[in-house]
């Protein structure tokens, strides 16, 4: 398979997703996952998360995480070997005080609707972008890709 069937493709498993799983690091070293809806723009990843939830505290201290896109295990021909993609993230907050908080708060709520308009009225709550770093798209058995986060591009197979 080229490079460009299979970017469509991993671009298809982002497309029809509403929520990533999180893979985090606690201040203990122990590996913590969770999940969060998100929004894509200027390929990076948004998400408006809760200081209460322990991924977000721990994307804080660290500055980094790993993203997930999984196929639906419904969809999927064998559980073994469901498409998946995944992301190491650079994270950062962005300020309230940014111009770009309140847009991306309103993409989310176009995205979402109103659930979006009640968490902005909490003080626990930060605006997460999380940038892709490197990635690889699992496209079944034996079809492991890097990608290119440049022009966003599976390269050759993973040895």
């Amino acid at each position: 398979m080229s490079s460009e069937p299979l970017a469509t493709d991993y671009r298809s498993l982002i497309a029809h997703s509403q929520s990533l799983v999180i893979a985090s690091c606690s201040e203990h070293g122990v590996p913590e996952v969770s999940y969060a809806p998100f929004l894509e723009y200027q390929n990076t990843y948004y998400i408006y998360v809760s200081q209460l939830a322990r991924h977000t505290g721990n994307m804080l201290r660290q500055g980094q995480a790993s993203i997930m896109f999984i196929e639906p295990e419904a969809e999927a021909v064998n559980p073994f070997a469901r498409r998946r993609l995944v992301f190491e993230c650079a994270v950062g907050e962005i300020d309230k005080v940014q111009v770009a908080y309140a847009e991306l708060l309103d993409m989310l709520q176009d995205r979402f609707g109103e659930t979006i308009a009640v968490l902005r009225s909490l003080a626990d709550f930060h605006l997460l972008a999380l940038t892709p770093l490197r990635g690889q798209y699992v496209a079944g058995f034996g079809r492991a890709f890097s990608i290119d986060i440049e022009n966003g591009v599976p390269l050759p197979a993973i040895q």
